[in-house]
């Protein structure tokens, strides 16, 4: 009897595996292995003035002459610091503070963008007042413009994706600077899609943005 079990044991065990094998990219979590960040070192507290998210959208034709481009602030974030190296960090953007900065001579047409990017059109910022990155592993590179590969997950709408971004990180005199390169993030992965299907032929589904951030350390 106890054979028997054994073999039919087998085939689910199979199934199981191929179903773990196939499974789509999951967002990391404080469980996976692969975390490589602790909270363990100096704690840094989001400087919110001197830290923005920069966004840029286009329409189907990519250039600098059909998009339009703007600012998120952060409502909170920290950073820790261990041995003189970034170690972890998480920061939390207020998405009631979306503006397009291309628009801010002309209040009518600011005013009419902004709130139909807050809209339930894109961000419906009513219901998701807030977006956030959590950085899950950090790697130096010595390749290219940046010395800093963070690895992470993003969230927009209550949607987590993993997302990763080259960056500068810089660790001096009691502050942390952060500067990601622009990085472009398809929309339609966090649900941020126009109502009107006409529209979505002529929006982009790519969003570029970086994150610039500084913090200071916990006194």
């Amino acid at each position: 009897m106890r054979k028997k079990l054994y073999l039919l044991a087998i085939p689910t065990l199979l199934i199981a595996s191929v179903a773990v094998s196939c499974s789509k990219e999951k967002p990391l979590t404080s469980e996976s292995n692969e975390i490589a960040t602790t909270k363990d070192g100096n704690q840094f507290i989001l400087d919110t003035l001197n830290s923005r998210v920069e966004w840029k959208g286009y329409k189907i034709l990519k250039s600098e002459s059909t998009s339009h481009f703007g600012t998120i602030k952060f409502e909170s974030g920290d950073v820790t610091v261990k041995e003189g190296k970034l170690e972890s960090g998480k920061f939390v953007a207020d998405m009631n503070s979306l503006t397009s900065v291309d628009l801010k001579d002309d209040a009518d047409q600011l005013g009419k963008l902004n709130g139909h990017l807050k809209s339930g059109d894109f961000f419906e910022v009513e219901k998701f007042p807030t977006a956030s990155y959590e950085i899950t592993k950090i790697a130096p590179s010595a390749e290219g413009d940046y010395n800093t590969v963070l690895e992470g997950n993003l969230t927009i709408k209550g949607i987590t994706k993993p997302v990763s971004f080259k960056a500068n990180v810089s660790v001096k005199e009691g502050m942390v600077s952060i500067a990601t390169e622009p990085k472009d993030v398809n929309r339609d992965e966090f649900g941020v899609k126009f109502q009107t299907p006409a529209a979505n032929g002529v929006i982009k589904n790519e969003v570029t943005l970086q994150i610039n951030v500084k913090a200071l350390e916990k006194k």
